[in-house]
């Protein structure tokens, strides 16, 4: 089984966790998207949408997120042999679901300097113009994701559009502030994948240093927040890139390569 996969991707996160939470063995691939390698014809061929995760089992790929998570959870029930390990519940699905439907794409970009933003999207889109040159027969393909980098530009001009981010992001964690008001864990008093998909966007929250504002003002997930970072899943696939001074070191070691490449114009 493979993975591809990058530890700024938020649904890289949550499938990862999964899979530490589930003991599942798997080869990693590291897809840098800020510098472009999720451009790169090899992964374009398998996933025009450029998009992580990808889950590669044989000559079976999984793309979306909830679909790798539930593949996970099966492969699990196989490799065990026991009774105890179950699916997912038709509770943690539905939370699942919820949390996937807030896209932290636009709210994360507005809480980057405009001068950064604009740096990494013009280098972006060099890469993707560099290798269609390279690999004409995907043309059309690489002509959508240009077609998209500028929409996307555009779309972050609107400020209805970071708005309405931002009122689905606090509905949601007031939401899940509810919850945690009855149970330990998102779906209950044990950790399920309900809580895999919701760690990524807390942990989104406290790179941005936004932690304040949207867990340290709700108790009930500031005290999950401390209790799900003891967990090992946490601090293999989150903490080792994140925590303290080494988000400094991942950021900026991603940096220094997107302004070299571009010094060397290398696309």
């Amino acid at each position: 089984m493979q993975l591809y996969h990058h530890p700024y991707s938020l649904n890289s996160q949550r499938v990862r966790l999964a899979l530490e939470e589930k003991g599942i063995d798997y080869t990693s691939y590291h897809v840098n998207p800020i510098t472009g390698k999720n451009m790169n014809a090899a992964f374009f061929r398998m996933n025009p949408s450029a998009k992580l995760p990808v889950f590669q089992n044989g000559a079976h790929i999984i793309f979306d997120t909830i679909e790798i998570i539930q593949y996970v959870e099966r492969i699990a029930v196989v490799s065990s042999g026991a009774d105890n390990i179950i699916c997912s519940s038709s509770e943690v699905i539905e939370w699942m679901q919820k949390i996937q439907e807030w896209k932290p794409k636009f709210f994360t970009l507005v809480h980057i300097p405009e001068k950064y933003q604009q740096y990494v999207s013009k280098f972006i889109r060099r890469v993707i113009i560099a290798r269609m040159a390279e690999s004409p027969d995907l043309a059309g393909a690489y002509h959508c994701k240009l077609k998209e980098a500028y929409e996307t530009e555009d779309k972050l001009k609107n400020p209805d559009i970071s708005k309405q981010d931002k009122e689905h992001l606090i509905r949601l964690l007031d939401e899940v502030e509810t919850q945690l008001n009855e149970t330990a864990f998102l779906a209950g008093e044990e950790f399920t994948m309900a809580d895999v998909m919701l760690i990524p966007v807390l942990a989104r929250l406290v790179l941005l240093n936004l932690e304040e504002e949207y867990i340290g003002s709700r108790p009930n997930i500031a005290e999950y927040w401390i209790l799900v970072q003891q967990r090992p899943s946490y601090k293999k696939v989150i903490g080792k890139y994140f925590n303290g001074w080494r988000k400094y070191k991942t950021l900026m070691k991603t940096w220094f390569f997107v302004r070299v490449r571009t010094v060397l114009r290398r696309f």
